[in-house]
């Protein structure tokens, strides 16, 4: 929570400073906007959290066959770019499309909940999304909801106490997103939001390499999801500002 609030805090310092540095604006006085049609691109900075859950194994003949082995939670930065066009309506409505991608460090361990001195780690290492966005103009101010198809890149290993790691795998998964913000025209072509986006990627059986020649590889089923909480600007162009 302490990550979300200082890119909170970071945006809205970057808005004063164009409102009264001079550089970013023709003039000191609100825009009247006329409508959000265009495009964008900016860059942003969060938290993220989510689960890495199940761990269920599915080697053939491996112990605990088919028995989850427990879950953990996972938390971090995420800092990324985004990009996309809009079209307001006559009636205010805005419809639109975007695509974004964040870096994050979002990871998290547990001990196996059947075997003693076994521990399950992921790190989630990007999160990146494709999105249709329904939303509403109150003049310089945007509300919207959003959804579509994400993707993940996710690191996962099991370790012991007595050989350390033992196994590593490194995956994309694909699901899906949803969420919603609010976006205000600081300038005439910068704007600053604020969003959440939950993603649901599902549950995936993932290839475990083995990191000694006398482990088999294994495999196991595990279902992930995320949550992002994020502050960004945006350069806006075209349209009718």
């Amino acid at each position: 929570m302490r990550t979300v609030l200082t890119a909170i805090a970071f945006v809205i310092a970057l808005s004063g400073q164009a409102r009264a540095g001079g550089m970013l604006v023709a003039h000191t006085e609100s825009p009247t906007l006329t409508n959000w049609t265009g495009c964008y691109g900016g860059g942003h900075l969060g938290g993220a959290w989510g689960t890495s859950d199940k761990w269920i194994p599915r080697t053939p003949g491996g112990a605990f066959e088919g028995v989850s082995l427990g879950g953990h939670d996972t938390d971090g930065f995420i800092g990324g770019v985004q990009a996309g066009c809009d079209v307001q309506l006559s009636n205010g409505i805005v419809l639109g499309i975007g695509g974004d991608y964040g870096w994050t460090d979002a990871d998290g361990t547990h001990p196996s909940a059947r075997e003693t001195g076994v521990f399950y780690h992921s790190e989630t290492e990007g999160l990146g999304a494709l999105t249709g966005r329904l939303g509403y103009g109150f003049g310089d101010v945007l509300l919207y909801v959003e959804g579509g198809v994400a993707w993940e890149r996710v690191s996962y290993a099991a370790s012991t106490t007595q050989i350390g790691t033992a196994y590593r795998a490194t995956d994309t998964r694909d699901g899906w997103t949803l969420g919603g913000g609010g976006e205000y025209a600081i300038t005439e072509h910068v704007s600053a939001f604020v969003e959440y986006a939950h993603y649901d990627f599902g549950t995936d059986r993932i290839t475990l390499d083995p990191q000694y020649s006398f482990l088999p590889t294994a495999f196991v089923d595990i279902d992930d999801t995320a949550n992002v909480v994020r502050a960004g600007l945006n350069l806006r162009f075209g349209g009718w500002w």
